[in-house]
């Protein structure tokens, strides 16, 4: 394939199709999940060599319904990042928005669907990492709800948090990957007569509160014409700092190469493990209980509509360690919460649980919207 975009590490002579429901579609993968006999770096120089003997249950899937790998998406390193600046890699440029980052980390896979080298991409979501790059390449993602797909044969960040979850052009395309991936029936398109919370503020999952961002305004006046009743509503802030179960995860995943092998890490990553070592365990395990109360949660909406990056896309050469915070302001509380998130772009629906969010997009995409 021609990637003039970077977004592709390793790849891959597609083999022949079986028979389902993707028979043909080009599936990239991204390269924290493993695919047997096939190069999986995580996005690192530690395991720049690295092939795994299995391939991850989730692809397995795919490949099964009819998928063919064409191969390993670029991506920032271990995942652990918004923009797709790999120092080992390079960086992955943004089809859609030429001079824009794609977001990360899943940015390689936003960029190949957006540049048309594939058909279907899967993806992980720890925080943002399917659906900001949705956003920036204007296409679309699905962030599951905890647990519904499963996660075995996917390097680890933050295990609390961790999805994998389908991406791709079009919402039918996505709800068809899930089916795949869950063994559940596609749901069906359904706006109509659904309560629908206007997200103005999103809850921060420890420090302070993001500032009000009214942009999802823009589509309250479609989502009536379906059929739904919107009303402004918020989501209540976690009983505690989640923080700190974030990097204290984060510092397990990594324990084996870390700190021994620090200075195998790129500059980014790096400091970020740096700080997750300072974490106790006592911090962790009061972020854990805050986040199983906080899962507790029951909403008062059947779904809420948010923007997904909610600013304007950062230049490609910004500063990812400036940037990570505002730009997921609308995402990374929905891992920690365990809901889903689907962004077609930049709208995001938000749920608990993924047939809701998915039937909500069907219902927007078959409109015309």
């Amino acid at each position: 394939m021609t990637d003039a975009w970077n977004a592709v590490i390793t790849e891959v002579e597609p083999a022949a199709a079986l028979a389902g429901p993707l028979h043909g579609k080009r599936l990239l993968v991204k390269d924290l999940i493993d695919t047997a006999g096939i190069r999986t770096t995580y996005g690192s120089k530690i395991y720049a060599e690295h092939v795994p003997m299995r391939t991850a249950p989730a692809v397995q899937r795919l490949v099964d319904a009819g998928a063919v790998i064409v191969g390993k998406a670029n991506l920032h390193e271990f995942a652990w990042g918004v923009t797709s600046q790999n120092p080992w890699y390079g960086t992955v440029h943004n089809p859609a928005h030429p001079g824009r980052t794609t977001g990360g980390s899943s940015g390689g896979n936003a960029a190949a669907l957006a540049a048309g080298m594939c058909d279907i991409g899967i993806g992980t979501d720890t925080g943002c990492s399917i659906r900001l790059p949705a956003a920036c390449c204007d296409i679309v993602g699905l962030k599951p709800a905890w647990g519904r797909i499963r996660t075995e044969g996917v390097f680890p960040l933050c295990p609390t948090f961790d999805t994998v979850g389908p991406m791709a052009t079009s919402v039918a395309d996505v709800a068809l990957l899930w089916s795949v991936l869950t063994g559940d029936a596609v749901p069906e398109p359904r706006l109509d007569g659904l309560t629908v919370g206007l997200l103005t503020r999103p809850p921060s999952v420890g420090g302070p509160s993001a500032a009000e961002n009214r942009s999802a305004v823009q589509y309250v006046e479609r989502l009536e014409a379906l059929g739904a009743r919107v009303v402004e509503r918020s989501i209540p802030e976690p009983p505690d700092d989640t923080w700190p179960l974030f990097f204290w995860e984060a510092a397990q995943s990594h324990r084996a190469t870390f700190p021994s092998r620090a200075d195998e890490y790129g500059d980014n990553v790096r400091a970020k493990l740096e700080h997750a070592q300072t974490i106790e365990p006592a911090a962790a395990e009061r972020a854990r209980q805050s986040v199983r109360r906080w899962r507790e949660y029951v909403p008062e909406v059947d779904l809420y509509v948010a923007p997904t990056l909610g600013v304007e896309i950062p230049p490609e050469a910004c500063d990812e360690l400036e940037i990570r915070i505002p730009a997921t302001a609308f995402l990374r509380p929905f891992n920690v919460i365990g809901w889903a998130g689907l962004a077609i772009g930049d709208l995001q629906f938000v749920a608990p649980r993924d047939e809701v969010v998915l039937a909500a997009g069907l219902a927007w995409e078959r409109a015309g919207a």
